[in-house]
C-alpha cells in the first residue's frame, strides 16, 4: 500500500462550491464509520487511505464521493463528500459540486460505474489482512502495481473489473462493489473475516 498522497491528479472543475445534500449520504457517512472502525480505511497520519462513492440515481453518471485528503473517515459531515457530475478520461478532468476537492480516485470509480449500470456503489479501502490473503481466497488481483490516481492504474482495474464485484490492486488496496452500499460494504466486511479466518 503505497499510496501516500492523496492529492488528485486530474483537474477539478467546479460546477457549485456548495457540499451535495443527497440523501444516500448519512448511509455512506455510517460506512465510513465502519470502514474506519473496521481498519478497511486506515489513517496514515497526515490523511485517511482508501474512498468510498455510490451513484446518486440507477442508470445515471452522477456520484457522491469522499473527498480528498480526509484526516479520519470515522465521523465526516456532508461538506465531506463531493458530487461528480461528469468526467473525461482523456482530458483527465472531472466536473464536481462541493467545498473540497474530490477523492483522488474519483476517475476511477467513474471509469467502474460506465460499464455496469447494476452497480450502484464502490467502496474502496486498504487492508493488510485482506491483501496477504487474497491468493488463498482467489480474489483476482490487477498484474501490475500502478500508481494512484493515474490512467495506468484504470487501465489494469478495467481489466479485471468487469466480471468480478471483488478485486484487489497490486499492492494498493481492494474495490468492492454492490447494487447498493449495504451489498458493497458487507462484501467487503465478508473478505475481511474470511482472512481472518484458516483454511477458508
Amino acid at each position: 500500500m503505497n499510496e501516500i498522497a492523496a492529492a488528485p491528479k486530474f483537474e477539478t472543475i467546479f460546477l457549485s462550491n456548495t457540499p451535495p445534500n443527497d440523501k444516500g449520504i448519512k448511509e455512506l457517512i455510517k460506512w465510513c464509520g465502519i470502514f474506519h472502525k473496521k481498519e478497511l480505511a486506515p489513517c496514515y497520519g497526515k490523511g485517511t487511505f482508501g474512498n468510498l462513492s455510490y451513484r446518486i440515481e440507477p442508470g445515471f453518471q452522477q456520484f457522491i464521493i469522499t473527498a480528498s485528503g480526509l484526516i479520519s473517515k470515522e465521523t465526516l459531515r456532508g461538506r465531506d463528500f463531493v458530487e461528480i457530475d461528469s468526467a473525461d478520461t482523456e482530458a483527465f478532468t472531472v466536473k464536481a459540486q462541493g467545498s473540497r476537492a474530490p477523492s483522488s480516485e474519483s476517475i476511477l470509480h467513474h471509469v467502474i460505474y460506465q460499464p455496469r449500470p447494476e452497480i450502484n456503489a464502490i467502496f474502496h479501502g486498504h487492508c493488510t489482512k485482506i491483501m496477504d490473503n487474497a491468493a488463498r481466497l482467489n480474489i483476482p488481483c490487477t498484474s501490475k502495481e500502478q500508481p494512484y490516481g493515474t490512467k495506468a492504474l484504470i487501465k489494469e482495474v478495467l481489466a479485471i473489473i468487469k466480471d468480478n464485484d471483488f478485486v484487489i490492486m497490486k499492492n494498493h488496496g481492494f474495490i468492492s462493489l454492490g447494487k447498493n452500499m449495504s451489498e458493497a460494504g458487507e462484501r467487503a466486511l465478508k473478505y475481511l473475516d474470511r482472512s481472518c479466518q484458516r483454511n477458508v
